[in-house]
C-alpha cells in the first residue's frame, strides 16, 4: 500500500501544472523540469512522483472513455 501525499505536495504539483508547464508520465523528465525550481530533494521527488501518476491517471481515464465511446458508436 502506497503512503499518502501530503497538501504540501498536492497544492505544489497542481499549482506547477497550472503554470502550463509540460508534465510527463515519466518521473525522471518531470524530476529534471522540477528541479529547477524545487530546493529540497525529498519535495521533489515526491511532486514529481505524483505528478506522473496524475498524468498516467488522466491518460488512461481518457483511454477508457475513448474505448467506451467506440463501444457506443458500433
Amino acid at each position: 500500500m502506497g503512503k499518502v501525499k501530503t497538501k504540501l505536495i498536492k497544492r505544489t504539483a497542481n499549482t506547477l501544472m497550472d503554470e502550463g508547464i509540460e508534465f510527463s508520465e515519466d518521473f525522471e523528465k518531470n524530476k529534471e523540469i522540477i528541479g529547477k525550481q524545487m530546493p529540497s530533494k525529498k519535495i521533489r521527488n515526491q511532486v514529481a512522483g505524483y505528478i506522473s501518476r496524475v498524468k498516467k491517471n488522466k491518460r488512461k481515464k481518457q483511454e477508457k472513455i475513448e474505448k467506451s465511446l467506440k463501444a457506443i458508436q458500433e
